[in-house]
């Protein structure tokens, strides 16, 4: 377990308590993605969809389409498309070798099987079976996925610091639009993650956006994100993301390294193991 793990979980079933008596009365001028205690949204997928128009996250090369667990088909790992135009020569040639590290018979880094946080907006595509939660204050909005109880926290109302040192999740800061839509606008990112499950690089110059709104009359949450970054990436670029609503799944203790064993002694990338936080 990472430090102080459970005592992250206890501080997070107290707030959800406390929320959950805060939403009796709810704030009608800003969208409420808690209602309850027991709410919680579950991913619909663990890649990203496609914009309605422009430029797209990478997917999967066409020869090699990926098939994730729990489809009732012979799962895959993924293989990325290359030919994305939004791929600065480098990212691609990076991403060619973990490619070809595939198709040779390997098996590709991805943050949440090797228990690593996995930065921004790959965190949204962190993990098929684990839903998110959120903590909603007039000063942070506290998003948390349960797999290995990994925490964004979202500061409101206030601009970026004058000088961010890069970590796993960066500097968030947010607001509220329209009355119904949550900006989070993020930099600082560390280049030790990647932008999703593809192995896509990035600079420490990412920026990425974030509008969070309810559709389907509150039974899913739609996330939009906006991401730039000039020396990864050829032109800004735009995913989707959605989860639906799940009731009756209570925040609880996921912790990711402890039960993560080194299958067949392949030693495919070391667990993240420290005496002292890494940022």
């Amino acid at each position: 377990m990472r430090p102080q793990t459970w005592k992250l979980t206890v501080c997070a079933l107290a707030l959800l308590a406390s929320h959950s008596a805060q939403s009796a009365q709810p704030n009608s001028a800003i969208p409420d993605f808690t209602p309850d205690s027991e709410t919680s949204w579950l991913p619909e997928a663990d890649d990203f969809f496609p914009p309605p128009s422009g430029p797209g996250p990478v997917t999967f090369d066409p020869a090699h389409p990926y098939v994730p667990n729990f489809s009732g088909k012979q799962s895959t790992y993924r293989v990325a498309d290359l030919s994305n135009p939004i791929l600065k020569p480098w990212a691609a040639a990076q991403m060619k070798k973990a490619n070809d590290k595939v198709l040779a018979g390997g098996i590709p880094f991805r943050a949440r099987e090797r228990c690593w946080p996995p930065g921004v907006p790959a965190f949204l595509a962190y993990s098929l079976v684990e839903p998110l939660y959120f903590l909603q204050t007039p000063e942070k909005v506290t998003i948390i996925d349960r797999g290995n109880s990994e925490v964004r926290r979202v500061y409101m109302n206030t601009a970026h610091s004058k000088t961010v040192k890069p970590s796993w999740y960066g500097e968030s800061v947010g607001h509220y639009e329209n009355s119904d839509t949550l900006v989070v606008d993020t930099i600082g990112l560390s280049t030790k993650t990647f932008v999703d499950n593809y192995r896509t690089p990035h600079t420490e110059a990412l920026h990425v956006v974030e509008r969070y709104h309810l559709i389907d009359g509150g039974k899913r949450l739609e996330v939009d994100v906006r991401v730039e970054d000039p020396g990864a990436f050829n032109m800004a670029w735009s995913a989707v993301q959605r989860f639906r609503r799940g009731q009756r799944d209570p925040l609880m203790e996921s912790a990711c390294a402890e039960n993560t064993a080194n299958f067949f002694n392949q030693d495919i990338v070391p667990l993240p193991q420290s005496d002292k936080p890494d940022f």
